[in-house]
């Protein structure tokens, strides 16, 4: 196991970058950069668990969750942001681990994005068949529930599985393997089409604050837990609700953030990268803090709270304005958002199989890129029928938490790594500094560990025998793989 701290020299690093992206252009300015963030992070997690985290953890309250959310964010952000333009190569938190921490290190950050990646796209799939399904009913058509829903579902405040006598969420896995084909044939999103779903997504969000603002009604947080009708509800029988409850929503509703670190994968196309990519970052996750806000606190205030635990909770508050004619805009434009979350969610879960396969720490199958399409084919077919057999199966909330999760202990990594780069790398040319480091750094991670420990310990279970598995796997089978390598 002589390579498991071995680390990756950021000068080779930039000669990868410089056989494989030679020439990339700076013509990215703040705004588009902006623009860039908030295509990424306006998402499942606004359209999706919005709904559950009020349901089953946090009620009106859900509003703080968000803010709570962001403020982590902000922290992480900026260190993607100083270690995206000095490590400006593509794999993620993967890669920078592997710079800073060594081979180890990034085989589990790698393995953690994995789950992130992988049940992300899940958790997108199936609120994206709720919205599909919500939509179809504004024109009269019904598909029975035993097609669109799986066979369990999952009681959050009871920690319960449930059978519910469905076979398969059939819209989710169509969607995931539709997506998976465009991937596996060369398509990608362009300037202007991203430019088009995000000027979609922000009419829906605004459409959406702006009509529902004055039907909000308070009684609606009134409920048999909450008789007094508190923006905070007390604890229940569960445990949940209460301040506690909104530190579990925080970790659950982080979701909605995630896409952010797209900002700083584009450090290379930055103009001015010092100057842009904290504003791109920063403004970005600012407008779409306000705007998650003011979406939860209406739509906490149109539908009783314990009532928006379903796949496509937005849609279920459209429908309470009595506007016929708004409900199928607002819900086709959710459906197309969500289209797109799902594929960069498996186009980043393919580049992450693709770089550690390309490290030796993975089977070479996944490395393995098509003549004619110059894709990784076979990655990418794994990847959409692995998907899509969870989209079909699993329920929403569940997968959900575990993402959350997922993404906090890889934030948690990128706050260590740039520490660290500064530390053994005092000399590395840095694009962009982070301000403060020895604030932010250690004020990102101990965050993000904060916001995990407010995620229901069955999350943290499920975290830690996941983990567990890639520990197995790296010393049977990667490190041996590794070692048995000629010198790379």
């Amino acid at each position: 196991m002589n390579n498991m701290w071995a680390r990756k020299s950021v000068e080779s690093l930039r000669d990868e970058v410089d056989g494989n992206e030679r020439g990339l252009k700076r013509s990215l300015g703040v705004w588009n950069l902006i623009a860039l963030g908030i295509g990424c992070i306006i998402g499942a997690g606004i359209f999706v668990l919005s709904g559950h985290a009020a349901a089953s953890n946090a009620g009106p309250a859900v509003v703080l969750s968000f803010i709570a959310g962001a403020i982590v964010c902000v922290f992480a952000g900026l260190c993607y942001a100083e270690l995206a333009s000095s490590v400006p190569v593509a794999g993620s938190a993967y890669t920078y681990a592997y710079a800073s921490l060594g081979q180890f290190i990034a085989w589990m950050i790698g393995w953690d994005l994995i789950l992130e990646y992988a049940l992300g796209a899940t958790t997108v799939a199936i609120g994206w068949s709720g919205y599909v399904v919500s939509f179809l009913k504004n024109f009269g058509i019904y598909i029975p529930s035993m097609l669109t829903q799986g066979p369990w579902s999952y009681n959050a405040l009871s920690g319960e599985w449930i059978a519910t006598g469905n076979i398969i969420n059939l819209p989710a896995v169509l969607i995931v393997l539709i997506t998976s084909w465009l991937l596996a044939i060369g398509t990608r999103e362009s300037a202007q089409v991203n430019a088009v779903i995000v000027a979609v997504k922000l009419l829906v969000v605004i459409t959406f604050i702006v009509l529902g603002w004055n039907a909000v009604d308070h009684q609606n947080w009134v409920t048999a837990g909450n008789p007094d009708g508190s923006f905070v509800p007390p604890i229940d029988e569960f445990g949940n609700f209460g301040w506690g409850g909104v530190l579990t929503g925080a970790g659950v509703v982080f979701f909605a953030y995630i896409g952010f670190d797209a900002v700083s994968c584009a450090a290379q196309e930055a103009k001015n990268p010092q100057r842009d990519m904290p504003r791109g970052i920063i403004g970005s996750l600012l407008i779409c803090s306000v705007l998650y806000a003011l979406v939860a606190y209406v739509l906490t205030g149109l539908v009783p709270y314990d009532k928006l635990n379903v796949p496509d909770p937005i849609a279920v508050a459209i429908d309470t304005l009595g506007l016929p004619w708004l409900a199928p805009i607002v819900k086709l434009g959710a459906i197309a958002g969500l289209t797109t979350v799902v594929l960069v969610l498996l186009l980043a879960q393919t580049r992450i199989f693709y770089s550690m396969s390309r490290d030796g720490l993975l089977p070479g199958i996944f490395s393995d890129v098509h003549k004619k399409f110059r894709t990784p084919l076979k990655a990418t077919f794994f990847t959409g029928v692995f998907v899509a057999v969870l989209a079909g199966i699993l329920p929403m909330g569940l997968v959900g938490e575990l993402v959350s999760i997922g993404t906090l202990s890889a934030f948690v990594i990128v706050c260590i790594g740039v520490l660290m780069l500064r530390k053994t790398r005092p000399d590395l040319h840095r694009p962009f500094r982070v301000p403060a480091i020895w604030f932010v750094a250690p004020a990102g991670a101990a965050s993000a560990l904060f916001l995990m420990s407010g995620l229901p310990l069955d999350t943290w279970l499920r975290l830690l025998v996941w983990m567990a598995l890639g520990v197995a796997i790296y010393f049977l089978y990667s490190a041996r793989r590794v070692n048995s390598q000629p010198d790379q």
